[in-house]
């Protein structure tokens, strides 16, 4: 942790000032923060309010250099990462990473229960073949490749109910309605993902595909959320009208104001071409012109 001290105005006045990419801040060099991959400075500040969004929305766990134009393309070290966040988000950053370990090892799987989650090894094979998994932990015997039941000389079912997986006869999950139900899978990856609060529009962690939470159709391209003015989802979504409606202008003005700006801008850049094609055309012929003897 830094202290501060006591400097004089003239002191102060003579230290460089360093713009911050972010938020387009001058600030002095102890204010700043160097990130060691790639020697990008940004204010502090900002960046330890980015980290701490990306980890609390767990949509990646390399974290990038914020600026998009960032030649080496660097990524944040954990320990400048543990340096920058607090103790609980720092938790949670780890977790993220193991997960995301395990999701990638082609010899480790989640148990599907709900009331475990614990990590199950796979039996080493040649083939991608369906195989018996049990859980360690609590006993379950599920497949490799679907997570329903173990099926022996079965082949996997496409949509396998919740209740499948989930143990004891009396949970109320059985009692539920496939469209109130509190855990599905993401119609594309097929992760089981659980809903506790919120509106029904979903974004899949692992896959970031959007899709209706009653009836899994997809919502990538309905900006405007159509769905839930029609059919059975109809006003299901779980926000007043008036919210709706206001999220419906937002994302108009937005379109509105981009179509506008290039309306504007194209006169220019008609008027432009013509003086850019000649500059380079004046370039090209000068590099073909040979060097004075």
């Amino acid at each position: 942790m830094t202290t501060a001290r006591y400097r004089p105005t003239w002191d102060l006045a003579l230290d460089p000032l360093v713009s911050c990419k972010l938020c387009l801040g001058e600030f002095p060099l102890e204010q700043m923060t160097t990130i060691t991959q790639c020697q990008c400075v940004f204010c502090t500040l900002c960046l330890k309010q980015y980290v701490e969004l990306l980890i609390k929305e767990g949509f990646e766990t390399a974290i990038s250099c914020p600026d998009s134009a960032c030649p080496k393309r660097g990524h944040l070290q954990e320990n400048e990462i543990e340096c920058m966040v607090a103790t609980e988000i720092m938790q949670r950053y780890r977790k993220l990473q193991f997960e995301k370990e395990v999701l990638l090892d082609p010899s480790r799987t989640w148990c599907p229960s709900s009331t475990c989650q614990a990590v199950c090894q796979l039996k080493e094979s040649d083939t991608a073949l369906p195989q018996l998994v049990r859980c360690n932990v609590c006993t379950l015997e599920f497949c490799s490749a679907c997570k329903a039941s173990w099926h022996p000389d079965q082949d996997c079912q496409e949509n396998v109910p919740i209740t499948a997986f989930l143990p004891g006869e009396s949970s109320s999950f059985f009692k539920a309605d496939d469209d109130d139900a509190p855990i599905k899978r993401c119609p594309k990856c097929k992760v089981y993902i659980e809903r506790d609060e919120g509106c029904a529009q979903m974004m899949c962690k692992n896959c970031k595909h959007a899709f209706c939470w009653y009836c899994l159709e997809s919502l990538d391209d309905d900006f405007l959320l159509i769905h839930y003015d029609k059919g059975p989802c109809r006003n299901k979504l779980g926000h007043s009208r008036a919210s709706v409606i206001w999220h419906r202008t937002q994302v108009v003005g937005i379109f509105a104001g981009f179509g506008l700006l290039l309306l504007v801008a194209s006169p220019f850049l008609l008027l432009a071409t013509p003086f850019v094609l000649c500059c380079k055309c004046k370039c090209s012929k000068g590099d073909d012109d040979p060097l004075p003897t």
